[in-house]
């Protein structure tokens, strides 16, 4: 656990001194849980919307995007349940005057106890070497076995206490569990209340006509609510579905762990419209979908896992998430949820305009089912690049901080590096960067020496290094530096721009899935 907490300390510091994660208004001391984005960062950004966007739109014939507007009319939370359901519970320490997520403290608790069944399995995999059986092993310890039964009986309590609303025996099981606050250690708990998390605001120019809104908290009613504007204009088929990327409000009073919980964020929702019947069909065909899509990064398969949830949200009659390993634990990162006919039929009931789909094979019309994949756009973000911050020891001794960002999302694919700021170097360099800049991101650096800037960009994650020196002048070659091997190549200048694309190309990352 320290060494967790250790880097990801060095995640939070690194991504500021390289221009990915600023403190939001931070010359004013910063707003808590609020966060900009840095030069690298926006880029980075950007290219995973995009590599989502091309996996779940341009290459599905019936899947379209929209971008709908974040001021949605008021009733639209009351038909969706955010207004009357959208709470989070929450228990305050009466010594620390702090407050909490009941259900996050709890998860804590059993995530250390997860932490102790890793534990064994390290100690055991040492002990026994090649011959150890990982599997067999977690199904036969007497240890782990009770581990995970503990586990697993805490997760199925606390889930049936709050689809039950028994917020009292959420207080009962932290106190029975001798849950303390984490920065203090006190046992003095409050009773858990629920908190409404949207955020309100007003619209119109006079305080005695001004309209009550809220920020949305989520992408999806935007979707619903133009479900027909949308199948009657692209004159879509069921099955098909609706993406779409865009800012979420949520007024989360235990934010924390730097972008994985913030009050505004991004969301990455696909909601796909299905024949009533079909949506156990369609719910195994995303989840599979979606975790294909995750590995073609190659973040490593063993740091992902399904959860299926325990406790159900009114709308649904299944879900999954598919979990990441954070650098404080395997935590939720995609959400596959069968939403049922719950959505549409409640903006047809609130709205009194039908949300209906005529069949023609049917030859009858029937509200859709709904299957939603959505994935948390910063939660992606820190994802890959907490997976990506790496420490080297190399073989004279020294060390490296390297970003191993997949090439396909890294925000600049190459740097052109003269050797010398002379001899004719640069303006040869600065051409390479007018031909490529076209195509790619790319940057130019002269400054330092040669290896000092291969290090730089190691840490800002750049994949490629190319070299100008005086034997470009001669042959027209150029050396080119793999970040992630270290290893150099003599290569035409005519070469590069093929050399990039093969290994930026979205096509080569997506065709792995």
């Amino acid at each position: 656990m320290a060494n967790q907490d250790e880097h990801f300390k060095k995640v939070i510091s690194h991504a500021k001194e390289y221009g990915y994660v600023f403190p939001s208004s931070e010359i004013y001391d910063g707003l808590s849980a609020v966060y900009d984005y840095g030069q690298n960062g926006v880029e980075l950004k950007k290219n995973i919307r995009d590599y989502w966007w091309k996996a779940m739109v341009q290459m599905n014939e019936n899947i379209v995007g929209i971008d709908a507007a974040i001021f949605m009319h008021p009733t639209t939370w009351k038909a969706s349940g955010h207004v009357d359901a959208f709470n989070d519970p929450l228990i305050d320490n009466k010594d620390s005057k702090r407050r909490y997520r009941a259900d996050v403290l709890i998860e804590d608790y059993v995530a250390k106890i997860e932490a102790k069944i890793d534990k064994e399995i390290t100690k055991a995999k040492k002990r026994f070497g090649e011959s150890f059986d990982e599997e067999q092993f977690v199904a036969t310890n007497g240890r782990v076995i009770g581990y995970k039964e503990k586990a697993e009986a805490i997760i199925k309590r606390m889930a049936a206490s709050l689809e039950k609303e028994d917020l009292a025996d959420v207080k009962s099981l932290i106190e029975e569990l001798g849950i303390a606050d984490p920065e203090t250690g006190s046992k003095n708990w409050t009773d858990v209340k629920q908190f409404n998390l949207m955020f309100g605001t007003k619209l119109g120019a006079s305080a005695d006509s001004a309209m009550d809104l809220y920020l949305r908290p989520e992408t999806a009613q935007g979707i619903f609510a133009n479900f027909t504007n949308v199948q009657k204009t692209g004159r879509m088929k069921i099955p098909f579905g609706i993406a779409q990327t865009g800012k979420a409000f949520r007024n989360e009073i235990v934010a924390r762990q730097f972008i994985f919980r913030m009050r505004e964020f991004e969301q990455m929702e696909m909601q796909f419209f299905i024949k009533p019947g079909t949506q156990l069909k369609w719910y195994e065909h995303w989840k599979e979908a979606r975790l294909k899509w995750h590995l073609s990064l190659g973040l490593g398969e063993e740091n992902y896992r399904f959860h299926d949830h325990e406790k159900l949200a009114h709308y649904a009659d299944a879900a999954s998430d598919i979990e990441f390993k954070f650098p404080f634990g395997f935590k939720e990162l995609e959400g596959i949820h069968s939403r049922t006919d719950f959505d549409l039929g409640k903006h047809e009931e609130f709205s009194g305009k039908k949300m209906q789909y005529f069949d023609p094979e049917e030859n009858k019309s029937y509200v859709p089912y709904v299957l939603e994949t959505s994935i948390g756009l910063d939660r992606m973000f820190l994802a890959v690049f907490s997976n990506s911050l790496q420490e080297e020891t190399l073989e004279n001794d020294t060390t490296r901080t390297v970003l191993k960002i997949p090439a396909v999302l890294a925000p600049t694919k190459a740097a052109i590096l003269p050797l010398v700021k002379k001899d004719g170097l640069p303006e040869i360099a600065r051409q390479i960067v007018e031909d490529l800049k076209w195509d790619f991101m790319v940057t130019y650096d002269e400054k330092d020496a040669v290896g000092r800037r291969y290090r730089r960009q190691d840490a800002a994650g750049t994949p490629f290094c190319i070299t100008v020196d005086h034997q470009t002048k001669e042959d027209h070659t150029v050396t080119i530096r793999h970040r992630d091997t270290m290893e150099q190549k003599r290569v035409a200048i005519s070469e590069l721009g093929a050399i990039i694309k093969e290994e930026v190309d979205v096509r080569n990352w997506l065709n792995k899935m």
